[in-house]
């Protein structure tokens, strides 16, 4: 007897037909039919997902057995567990100095943005349809159990497993309020007197007000993100005529492309058209992916707790709660241990739920000592109040929204506000950091944009704070995390598509790099680990000069370059013609990517020439030439010094000769290599530093770990 509670695994086929004509779901049920010794019943019930739209394939519910026996068949290329990856404003856009609805609505209404998230509340105020005319003629999407309208013009749910928590709607609706957030932030329209309870009033508006929004929800509350899930939205997605995918997902730990959900994905729709601040933490690693860091602006919140003695200290908060001046007890979290049940000091310094002796905290303010708890342990004993005091310098920069008064670090406690902060932008301490442990060649990530306590709609039957005590219900919300950076960089990207709607992926993605704002080094340690080439800018991002472009060809040769065999390709591309013939294995330097990575192994000297190739998409007659800054110890030649174009869309060809002495744990060295006509500055960044042999690998067969499901996004992506 076979039991279909069984793990989900996807796959992708060699056979001819299934990548030159529509193949139909028959053809999957005829495969698990023959598996499934002829059970039309079990192959039926197995069968979760026909990925047929836009690349070919599909999930199915297998036992380990049948998993063993289904990945030895001719016809399969691949079998993949189905893992779950997890959820990585009335001011930011400000902040760049950038004013959304700057191109007319027609061209803007034109540019549909498709969100892999938590889903959409439909009623929000920021996803208003008025004055917007019906969605372009192109658009093949649908809505499922919600209402669309002018502004959302997509709606669509997976939930491959079939359960559904009892917080949650069998819908695109969006429960968690993470969706909302971020679909808001890119493309939200505009709201006038939006605030978080008082806080950060102002005009709410996304990036693009005008753009269309398709939703695709695959992302559950308590149960995150499965891959299988993500594959059939990828699949409806690209075949509904989405052109800006982004996602705001990640995993724990960096993914061979060939088991990767966002890399798979992605590269198809390239075909079409929160874990900081370690070092090596980056995911989401794929050069055809725009990989964003989390950076802050020149606002923050702050609350002050006022001692009886009169001394005031500040601290980082979202504190919309008014205790009008009244100054309570104050007891330290350690003192007050609910030992009865079972906690000591550990639990009751973090203020982890009911860990804390309500007999002696009810009606005082508590100070918390970590990082480790929620805090609801406060309110679960009926605490007036939250001080948070962080013993180590790890996550200091974020505002949090607690479900009593609080402050961070450490009377009575003020209602919030917010200050100006003049040390902005700086990379937040939440936002994963590079060197790339896939490919070194590569830098990642690539650019950062705001991710620091940002404003956008919410839902309201959604926790401001993810407490399940907090009943406070929000139509906006401030939260922090390389989610929030990446629907900014999402807008950017689609403005760029409304004003050049014939570029490719590579070229946007190029223009969005090589026109950023140089970030300070001296208020980010990990230099270009930390944020790429700089911050985003969008006003210089529609006219870059010149663009590193790539096509489907370069992807694969940079993955064949990386130790990939044809038949491992072939996960990954689909197409059964893909080859690795005549490709010798190697450093990817050859890959017109748009900053230069040099990684030496310990002891070895350093010697890189990289090859590029740029695109004129400026002036018909210009000619640029080259600056190079690098430190006095390594030597960096670009030849030649000059290129002349007298077209646009001419190409001209150059490299990169890096050469140094012998080198040993060297930090980050960083360099720039700019091109400049007296109009457009092109900038690339160059780095080199030091790895050990066991530190990273350029091979993508290695053991990974599961992804698991979190409450903060450590990475965000984003798709054309």
């Amino acid at each position: 007897m076979q039991c279909l509670n069984n793990s989900i695994f996807y796959y992708f086929f060699s056979v001819l037909q299934f990548y030159f004509t529509k193949r139909a779901i028959n053809d999957d049920f005829d495969l698990l039919f023959g598996l499934l010794d002829g059970s039309a019943s079990l192959a039926k019930e197995s069968l979760v997902y026909s990925y047929g739209r836009s690349f070919n394939g599909f999930a199915a519910k297998l036992s380990p057995p049948e998993v063993d026996t289904f990945s030895k068949m001719e016809r399969v290329i691949s079998v993949i567990p189905n893992h779950k990856l997890h959820l990585h404003t009335t001011h930011s856009w400000e902040f760049m100095d950038f004013s959304p609805g700057k191109i007319r609505p027609q061209e803007e209404g034109n540019i549909v943005i498709g969100f892999l998230d938590s889903g959409i509340w439909p009623e929000s105020e920021s996803f208003n349809d008025e004055g917007m005319s019906p969605p372009p003629a192109k658009w093949k999407g649908k809505c499922h159990n919600i209402t669309c309208n002018n502004k959302i013009i997509g709606a669509r749910y997976y939930n491959s497993e079939g359960l559904y928590p009892t917080t949650e709607f069998k819908s695109p609706r969006d429960a968690i309020g993470h969706g909302t957030h971020t679909s808001s932030t890119a493309a939200g329209r505009e709201v006038d007197g939006a605030s978080f309870l008082g806080l950060a009033k102002g005009t709410a508006t996304g990036g693009v007000p005008n753009a269309r929004i398709a939703v695709y929800k695959v992302c559950w509350d308590m149960l995150g993100c499965s891959n299988a899930d993500i594959l059939a939205a990828f699949d409806d997605a690209i075949a509904d005529g989405v052109d800006i995918l982004s996602m705001s997902l990640g995993s724990d730990d960096p993914q061979p492309f060939f088991d990767d959900a966002l890399a798979i994905g992605a590269f198809h729709a390239m075909k079409r058209g929160n874990s900081g601040p370690s070092p090596a933490t980056a995911s989401n690693l794929a050069p055809w992916m725009l990989t964003v860091a989390a950076s802050s602006m020149d606002r923050k919140f702050i609350s002050q707790v006022v001692l009886g003695n009169g001394e005031i200290y500040p601290g980082i908060a979202v504190n919309s709660f008014k205790l009008n001046g009244t100054s309570f007890p104050l007891v330290w979290a350690g003192d007050v241990a609910n030992y009865s049940g079972g906690n000591g000091l550990l639990n009751a310094k973090n203020c982890l739920p009911g860990s804390l002796n309500s007999n002696k905290i009810a009606g005082k303010i508590v100070l918390c000592n970590s990082v480790l708890g929620d805090y609801t342990g406060v309110v679960m004993a009926n605490g007036l109040g939250a001080i948070v005091s962080f013993p180590i310098p790890f996550l200091i920069d974020i505002a949090l929204s607690y479900p009593l008064p609080a402050t961070n670090p450490i009377g009575t406690i003020l209602v919030g506000e917010t200050w100006k902060d003049i040390m902005a932008p700086y990379v937040a301490s939440f936002s994963s950091r590079g060197p790339n442990r896939l490919n070194p060649e590569i830098l990642k990530p690539d650019i950062t944009a705001p991710g620091l306590d940002i404003l956008a709609a919410w839902s309201p039957v959604a926790s401001p704070s993810g407490s399940p005590f907090d009943t406070r219900k929000v139509k906006f919300n401030v939260i922090s995390g390389t989610s929030m950076s990446c629907p900014h960089a999402s807008a950017v990207a689609a403005y760029v598509k409304a004003l050049h709607p014939n570029w490719s992926p590579a070229a946007i993605k190029s223009a969005i790099m090589t026109t950023a704002n140089v970030m300070d080094p001296r208020k980010n340690d990990d230099h270009e680990f930390a944020y790429g080439a700089g911050h985003i800018n969008p006003l210089a991002v529609t006219n870059p000069g010149l663009v590193y472009n790539a096509s489907e060809a370069d992807y694969i040769h940079f993955l064949c370059k990386q130790g990939y065999n044809t038949s491992t390709l072939k996960q990954i591309t689909g197409e059964s013609n893909a080859s690795c013939d005549g490709v010798v294995p190697g450093r990817a330097w050859d890959l017109n990517y748009p900053t230069f990575g040099v990684a030496v192994e310990d002891g070895q000297s350093v010697n890189a020439t990289f090859t590029r190739t740029v695109t004129n998409v400026a002036s018909t007659n210009s000619t640029y030439r080259v600056t190079v800054q690098m430190s006095s110890s390594v030597n960096v030649e670009v030849h030649p010094k000059k290129l002349s174009f007298s077209t646009v869309g001419e190409k001209k060809t150059f490299t990169v000769k890096v050469s140094g002495p012998k080198m040993v744990e060297q930090p980050i060295q960083s360099g720039t290599i700019v091109w400049k006509d007296g109009v457009h500055v092109v900038r690339s960044p160059l780095v080199v530093y030091t790895i050990t042999t066991n530190s990273m690998t350029t091979s993508p067969f290695r053991p990974t770990e599961r992804i698991r499901f979190g409450a903060n996004s450590i990475n965000w992506n984003m798709h054309f």
